[in-house]
């Protein structure tokens, strides 16, 4: 079950990103660290009621984060569609003890469809360019690649920009 997370589900869904980090670290992807994402920026996320959690047997499992607000770091690309009525994709993740068992397929479903019912006319997001597993995943899905952006406080490689058109 997806549905929007609620301040009690904050230590869940950060163990759940700190075990995401140590997984990517493991394999050698530099994403996440201790710069970002912040329990902070989780609970703005909730406050925003734009953090969604996938849950199984009242479990914390997944998270998806969706936004009609763009960030500045997204100016420069050169989008497919105007800067108007975009859904942003942030902080997906699912728990490495889930990985590669269509959880994150479910999350993007979850947020496609949102985009689709809410009339939106793409959507959008970024990933880490040493995250190849992630390029792959938003290509097969139909996503084109855009341009790069730099979040230098986590790391020296671009992240890609990429959009799917609903």
């Amino acid at each position: 079950m997806i549905r929007k997370a609620l301040p009690s589900d904050l230590d869940s869904v950060y163990k759940l990103v700190q075990s995401c980090a140590k997984a990517m670290i493991a394999i050698g992807i530099y994403q996440w660290n201790e710069h970002y994402p912040t329990k902070e920026r989780f609970q703005k996320d909730v406050e925003l009621q734009e953090l969604y959690v996938l849950e199984e047997d009242n479990i914390v499992i997944g998270i998806i984060v969706l936004t009609d607000f763009m960030d500045e770091e997204y100016i420069p690309i050169p989008w497919l569609t105007n800067n108007e009525n975009n859904l942003y994709i942030h902080r997906v993740a699912v728990h490495p003890d889930y990985w590669g068992k269509g959880y994150a397929q479910q999350l993007m479903d979850f947020a496609e469809g949102f985009a689709k019912n809410n009339e939106y006319q793409s959507v959008r997001l970024d990933t880490f360019s040493q995250n190849q597993r992630n390029q792959k995943f938003y290509e097969i899905r139909g996503y084109q690649r855009l341009g790069n952006i730099y979040f230098p406080k986590q790391s020296e490689h671009p992240f890609y920009c990429y959009e799917l058109l609903t």
